[in-house]
């Protein structure tokens, strides 16, 4: 689940790293009167949970409140990448003299949270590790000791910052590890971490990633989610507790179990095929579940063919088989249907989908290259 901007640095501020004065503006006026309360120079920034906001002109200065409330009514509505933008932020305007970035990740490999930084703040960090890797400095954690502050040091010094800087950097890179793991994120950034050319850090962007599976424990982050951001397939898939992904592909594919998922999607690619999405059901899905997924994989209507591969262990195979034949009662299709099915109940699955007519298959291989071979027959007349 991902946070907004303005929702991040408030959890960081709770946690001792210092961001500027702001607030949330929804309307012009909103942003107006925030401008008016904070007196100064001000950046307005699209809130939407994707990036390049920058590069869309989502992001703009205003130095007084007529100008804010101008920018705030250009930005509202823009579309960035997809989304809408319904909100702004209203900052005070720092005076920048140098960037900095600062996040924190887990690293599976290390089997710990590593925390990097480096002195090319403001920019994808992405871009970074693959131009100039040897200027991000990275700190594995041990996660019963935390960040220690001769680590935070270690990184300072390392990307170069002022010595009379340091302090306040560790102190920031600690409630940055703080935050990271009393909420559970699996990624906290901030992107810049500037100096300003008053020679305070000040964290003038921020995002947080929380781990999905552990919102259970955290109902007020749960409740932060942004409905707005989901597509609303995406939103049906959350509420049936299905792991849902949308791809560019025609192939739509229901598998249960993630790494299962991610081998269809790969062996349909091998045979000349594109998935159309990630869509996991779990174990032990019922029939409900299973109709609410492929109601999901039809309401694309780039589908051409779907795939099913199911490994009945904790999932019964003619669970499954019902829930398709509920789904197709629901939502009539003549989008064709591979599906193999192995495991527990499987002759039972097999049997009930053959009785509709379903094309089967024994392997994977044979279920993938079927799928391929029914999605390009099934491609409008003239499409290659």
């Amino acid at each position: 689940m991902k946070l907004h901007e303005y929702q991040s640095k408030r959890i960081f501020a709770r946690y001792g790293v210092p961001i500027p004065q702001g607030d949330v503006a929804i309307t012009p006026e909103q942003a107006r009167q925030i401008a008016a309360r904070l007196d100064r120079r001000v950046v307005v920034k699209a809130q939407v949970l994707v990036g390049g906001r920058g590069k869309a002109g989502g992001i703009r200065l205003a130095h007084n409140p007529d100008e804010a409330e101008r920018m705030a009514d250009q930005i509202l509505g823009m579309n960035i990448k997809g989304l809408t933008v319904k909100k702004v932020l209203v900052d005070e305007a720092a005076a920048i003299d140098t960037e900095i970035y600062l996040g924190i990740v887990i690293d599976r490999a290390r089997r710990r949270a590593v925390m990097m930084a480096s002195a090319e703040g403001g920019v994808e960090i992405e871009e970074v590790a693959r131009v100039t890797p040897e200027r991000i400095v990275k700190i594995a954690i041990d996660p019963f000791l935390g960040l220690q502050a001769y680590q935070g040091r270690e990184l300072a010094f390392g990307i170069g910052l002022r010595k009379e800087l340091v302090g306040d950097f560790v102190q920031i890179a600690q409630g940055l590890y703080t935050a990271f793991v009393e909420c559970d994120a699996s990624l906290a950034e901030i992107n810049p971490l500037v100096v300003t050319d008053e020679g305070r850090l000040l964290a003038v962007d921020g995002k947080i990633l929380l781990d999905d599976n552990a919102l259970f424990r955290h109902f007020e982050l749960a409740e932060m989610r942004d409905a707005d951001e989901e597509t609303p397939e995406e939103q049906e898939a959350r509420r049936h507790g299905l792991s849902y992904v949308k791809l560019d592909g025609e192939i739509g594919c229901m598998v249960n179990g993630a790494g299962l998922a991610m081998a269809t999607m790969d062996i349909t690619r091998l045979y000349g095929g594109a998935p159309a999405n990630f869509l996991d059901i779990g174990g032990g899905a019922q029939a409900d579940k299973v109709a609410a997924a492929l109601r999901i994989i039809l309401s694309d209507p780039n589908v051409r063919a779907v795939l099913f591969n199911i490994f009945g262990g904790i999932t019964r195979c003619d669970e499954v088989a019902r829930g398709i034949l509920t789904a197709l009662k629901e939502v009539p299709t003549q989008v064709p249907m591979v599906a193999r099915l192995v495991g527990t109940h499987e002759e039972e699955g097999r049997r009930i989908l053959a009785e509709a007519q379903m094309i089967t298959a024994a392997t994977l291989a044979e279920a993938a290259q079927k799928a391929v071979a029914a999605a390009r027959a099934n491609r409008p007349t003239g499409r290659e």
